[in-house]
């Protein structure tokens, strides 16, 4: 089903990555809002349930409320001012997040039109590791991939070779 559905390699990255690590008998709590994605999630048989679209940086409620298998973020952190306040609110053992890299060739993403939609942090995979680690999780399993584009130039070359998404399982140190 998500092979015809943008951007299918991200899903189609993201969905292998959460059921090698994941069974879908588990409880999911997706943070943001229900998404194409979460959608897929759902078809292949998982159990998701969305946060509501309230402030992570301001209210956790709901994350701390959850009785959630598993917490999963797929491209939430960058947007948020404080992703360790969020980390830490987790009561679930297990953790799959995804994150877009900073890339060198290219400046943080910003929407002209959407307040809501901009990166306060681009991660290299070292620095979200450390956020990870220093708010009380062990990373098991990560992975990268490309994003390439069919576009002309320079720029759309680097993103043929260099990897443009990071993903992590993780489980909480007890």
């Amino acid at each position: 089903m998500y092979e015809k559905t943008f951007p299918n390699k991200r899903f189609k990255h993201t969905i292998q990555f959460l059921k090698q690590h994941i069974d879908t008998s588990a409880s999911l709590l997706d943070l943001g809002v229900e998404n194409p994605l979460s959608d897929i999630l759902k078809s292949e048989g998982f159990t998701v349930k969305n946060t509501s679209g309230i402030d992570l940086d301001l209210d956790t409620s709901e994350i701390e409320n959850s009785q959630a298998d598993v917490v999963t973020a797929f491209e939430i952190f960058e947007h948020l001012l404080s992703p360790f306040t969020v980390l830490k609110s987790i009561k679930a053992d297990k953790l799959v997040a995804s994150i877009p890299l900073k890339l060198w060739f290219a400046s943080a993403y910003r929407s002209k039109t959407d307040m809501r939609d901009r990166h306060f942090h681009e991660f290299e995979d070292w620095q979200f590791d450390w956020l990870l680690e220093k708010s009380g999780w062990r990373i098991i399993a990560t992975d990268k991939w490309t994003n390439p584009t069919k576009k002309i130039g320079i720029r759309p070359l680097f993103r043929w070779f260099i990897p443009r998404y990071y993903i992590v399982y993780a489980e909480r140190i007890k």
